[in-house]
């Protein structure tokens, strides 16, 4: 089980990332578009540069659900391997069974 602390940290940083995207999206286009002047390059450069770490979408991690791990995480149903497991043997996700061959 991860630490409180560290899943708030998650979603502090998806916030933040949620909240800035625009802004860092449209330095972006700024920095790299060659109609615009150097200086006017530079200067999108440099604030694009100051915006905070987290706000970028790569420092996100997906957790699972129910205990936060990092590890093992599964897109689909948005829980680790563990837990998961859990859940198909008792029933609670249709469709899913246990592979036997």
């Amino acid at each position: 089980m991860a630490k409180k602390s560290m899943k708030e940290r998650e979603e502090k940083r998806k916030r933040l990332v949620a909240r800035l995207a625009s802004k860092r999206a449209e330095l972006k286009k700024a920095m790299f578009d060659a109609s615009l002047s150097d200086e006017a390059r530079e200067q999108a450069r440099v604030r694009f540069h100051s915006m905070p770490r987290d706000a970028s979408a790569t420092r996100v991690h997906n957790r699972c659900g129910l205990t936060g791990r990092t590890h093992g995480y599964y897109r689909k149903f948005g829980l680790g391997r563990n837990k998961l497991r859990e859940a198909a043997m008792r029933g609670d996700i249709p469709g899913l069974v246990k592979a036997s061959w």
